[in-house]
């Protein structure tokens, strides 16, 4: 299956349990790859045959900053969701949420989820 990637969308936003989080927020990274069958667009070279990037963008900004989760996990349940409801070509999506600075102890690189959906 052919795939349209999009990587390191980042947004503040103040998403967590604490409310240190929801108060200070913080950095959220986005990784997408969206399942599609790109042929249509491949020899026809038009944008109506495809997934429009800026669209996307602007959803999942939509998404990340404008509504609350407690966590990253209904967060990316929601992009998901969204993303295959707007975007009838899309088969599948996968979708991981990065939180670099999750309230943990100790020294690491971020925690993320990762899920995959396809349409039902």
């Amino acid at each position: 299956m052919d795939s349209i990637i999009a990587r390191g969308l980042t947004f503040k936003a103040f998403h967590g349990l604490h409310e240190q989080e929801r108060e200070k927020g913080q950095d959220f990274k986005v990784d997408l790859e969206m399942f599609v069958d790109l042929t249509k667009a491949g020899q026809s070279d038009r944008l109506a045959d495809t997934i429009d990037y800026a669209r996307v963008f602007s959803l999942v900004e939509d998404l990340v900053t404008a509504t609350r989760f407690d966590l990253i996990e209904a967060l990316a349940e929601n992009v998901a969701q969204s993303l295959l409801s707007v975007f009838p070509p899309l088969q599948a999506i996968e979708v991981t949420v990065f939180k670099p600075e999750a309230p943990v102890q100790g020294r690491f690189d971020y925690f993320a989820v990762k899920i995959l959906r396809h349409r039902e």
